[in-house]
């Protein structure tokens, strides 16, 4: 496939590589809500990272002296990353399981809004007039799909458990971003699966049961695919450009609701469009403009002007934007 593929433009491959990305995400909520009647999120969420323990494992092998062996100083905040992440991840399959796909999915792309936040309160990150405004509207949408007004109000706590992950899954954002000024990016995969196996290990153990021999497959393809999908996007940001792929990530949300009519027959009514379409513009708008921020930086540096400190961007270029 790959000779294939290094026929097509750059952009174009990094293009198929993140719509098989969006596939493989929807592949595996799909299956985490089939199952959601006999594994609570929490059961799940630790036969999910099992699969992502077993692909790691290579990572481990090839060179474990240096993927292992890490700074004492970088565990805290190792820890608290993965701490983060597993707690993010129960709350996003529980959203999963309660809501319909595509709420669920319009929902889970307010991490760009909580990234924003994040940085400017924890790491003093300036903040414009048009980057507030475009939060301030995202969260707008999310009124919209949460419709708290008349009679039929929709609001609920897996509506406020997806605000929550979307939150802490930001918060691993600028985890990773320090890390990587100590760490490789197999030793953060490898020890953020460890770390997330322990920390998910206690809950399971207070719910657990042994898969049926018919579901022992779709929890290990859930591991699988969560895995595939961080290293699919990875692989398209890589060979093409973020400012043209962004937006092709969201077609999570055509392939959810796609998802969601076939498998579960939900129907989205006309509030989970119209939120969604408004946290889409709204983070779209974020995105592209931090990548703009990022090469008028880059250009001013190869100008000979001094790097401004940024500590944190919206991690579009690599895993930690994605589901960890």
């Amino acid at each position: 496939m790959n000779l294939t593929l290094s026929r097509l433009a750059p952009n174009a491959q990094g293009a198929i590589w993140l719509l098989f990305s969006a596939l493989t995400f929807v592949a595996m909520t799909t299956l985490v809500k089939h199952l959601s009647g006999d594994y609570p999120s929490h059961l799940q969420n630790f036969y999910r990272q099992t699969g992502s323990l077993v692909v790691a494992i290579p990572f481990m092998l090839r060179s474990p002296k240096q993927v292992l062996l890490v700074p004492r100083s970088t565990m805290p905040a190792l820890f608290l990353r993965s701490l983060l992440a597993t707690l993010g991840m129960i709350l996003l399959l529980y959203t999963y399981e309660a809501m319909p796909m595509a709420e669920a999915n319009a929902l889970s792309f307010t991490r760009p809004l909580w990234v924003v936040l994040l940085a400017a309160l924890f790491l003093r990150e300036t903040i414009g007039a048009s980057r507030i405004a475009a939060v301030v509207i995202g969260f707008v949408g999310v009124v919209v799909i949460m419709r708290p007004w008349g009679a039929g109000a929709a609001i609920g706590w897996p509506h406020l458990a997806a605000l929550i992950s979307a939150l802490f899954l930001a918060g691993t954002i600028t985890g990773v971003k320090s890390l990587t000024r100590d760490l490789s990016a197999s030793s953060i995969l490898v020890w953020s699966s460890i770390m997330g196996e322990l920390l998910c290990l206690p809950l399971a153990l207070a719910d657990w049961r042994w898969p049926s021999p018919g579901d022992l497959l779709p929890l290990f393809l859930i591991g699988l695919l969560s895995a595939a999908n961080q290293v699919l996007f990875i692989k398209g940001m890589a060979v093409g450009e973020a400012a043209v792929l962004a937006p092709i990530d969201y077609a999570r949300l055509v392939l959810s609701v796609i998802a969601g009519v076939v498998v579960f027959g939900e129907w989205p009514d006309v509030f989970t469009y119209v939120g969604a379409g408004v946290i889409v513009v709204s983070t779209l708008y974020i995105t592209v403009r931090e990548i703009r921020g990022k090469r008028a930086q880059s250009l001013a540096i190869d100008a000979g002007q001094p790097d401004p400190s940024t500590p944190l961007g919206l991690g579009v270029l690599g895993e930690a934007d994605r589901t960890p």
